[in-house]
């Protein structure tokens, strides 16, 4: 995914969070390929039946809107590959983190 577009997106999705946040739900951007946004619906909003109009209604606007090239959004029928490129950073990020705990915890010994 383009550097630029990402950081588009993902800036009309800090927009998007708090709105969904305020009703336990939260938004991840998977990826984006060929004008469509893959995200993933987490907290409340995983398997809401409002979930859709969510996207259609106010996601996918804002972003056609703010991000150019983007044509649509979607939280299903998400690409294997950019699935597993989700989940390869979201593992590293974890590792980071914990290394940087231990690590904290460590130096106060």
């Amino acid at each position: 995914m383009p550097e630029d577009i990402e950081k588009q997106i993902e800036t009309v999705l800090n927009k998007v969070r708090p709105f969904l946040q305020r009703d336990g739900g939260d938004i991840q951007l998977i990826g984006f390929r060929d004008g469509i946004v893959y995200v993933k619906m987490g907290g409340a909003c995983d398997g809401c039946a409002m979930v859709g109009e969510d996207i259609s209604a106010g996601v996918e606007i804002i972003l056609m809107e703010e991000v150019p090239g983007v044509i649509a959004v979607k939280a299903d029928d998400i690409p294997e590959d950019l699935m597993k490129a989700y989940e390869e950073k979201q593992l590293a990020e974890y590792k980071k983190h914990e290394e940087e705990y231990f690590a904290a915890l460590n130096k106060k010994d």
